[in-house]
C-alpha cells in the first residue's frame, strides 16, 4: 500500500499552490508588521483607533517575525494559523472603535472588513495545508516495503554470520585502545621522598 502522507512542502521547493500563497502571507506579513511600526499613528487614524500607537507598533513586531517564520520554514502551516489568531486580535482591536464615540466609524467597518477578508484568506490557506499534508486522523504512512537496511533486507541477511570474529568480543575494535590495562606508574618515581619514608 503506498504512503498516504502527500509531501507538498520541501525545503527550498513549492508543490502545491497553497505553499505558494503562504509564501505570498509571510511576504505580507513582513510589509504589514514594517507599516505598523514605521507608521502606526498614520494606521491608527486609517483604521478609526486614535491613541494605540504602541499597541499597533507591537502588532507589527508579532507579524514581522510570523512573516519570517512563515518563509523560513519548510512547513509554513502552524504559522498560517498563528496570522488567523493575530487577524482576529487585530480585528478585536479595531472594534474597540466602533463603541467609542467618533467620526471614524465608517473607517472602522472598512478596517474590519479588510480585516475579515485576509482572515478569511489565511483560514482557507492553513485549512488547504493542512488537508494537502495530512494530519494525525488522515495521514498514515506505510512502511511496510522498508527494511531500515541501506542495501535491503537480503543483502543484510547472513552479515553478521560471515563477519570476521575477533579476538576480544566483549571490547568493540575502536576502543581497544582505550580499554587495554592501564599500567600504574612506580610510586617511587613519582614522590621519591614519600617512598623513602
Amino acid at each position: 500500500m503506498p504512503s498516504l502522507v502527500r509531501r507538498t512542502a520541501v525545503a527550498g521547493r513549492s508543490y502545491s499552490s497553497s505553499d505558494k500563497l503562504a509564501k505570498q502571507l509571510g511576504y505580507l506579513s513582513i510589509g504589514l508588521g514594517l507599516a505598523e511600526l514605521v507608521m502606526p499613528k498614520a494606521l491608527c487614524r486609517a483604521s478609526g483607533i486614535p491613541g494605540l500607537e504602541n499597541v499597533v507598533r507591537a502588532y507589527g513586531v508579532r507579524e514581522i517575525a510570523t512573516g519570517l517564520a512563515i518563509l523560513t520554514t519548510h512547513n509554513p502551516e502552524p504559522w498560517i494559523w498563528a496570522r488567523v489568531a493575530g487577524d482576529v486580535v487585530d480585528m478585536a482591536t479595531v472594534a474597540t472603535g466602533l463603541q467609542q464615540d467618533n467620526d471614524k466609524r465608517s473607517a472602522n467597518v472598512v478596517a474590519l472588513g479588510a480585516l475579515a477578508a485576509v482572515t478569511a484568506l489565511d483560514f482557507a490557506c492553513a485549512r488547504s495545508l493542512g488537508a494537502e499534508k495530512g494530519n494525525r486522523r488522515t495521514a498514515v504512512a506505510d512502511y511496510s516495503n522498508q527494511s531500515g537496511f541501506p542495501q535491503g533486507l537480503g543483502a543484510a541477511r547472513g552479515a553478521a554470520r560471515d563477519a570476521p570474529i575477533a579476538d576480544d568480543m566483549k571490547t568493540p575494535r575502536l576502543l581497544r585502545l582505550w580499554a587495554a590495562p592501564v599500567q600504574q606508574p612506580d610510586r617511587q618515581q613519582l614522590h621519591p621522598k614519600a617512598a623513602a619514608r
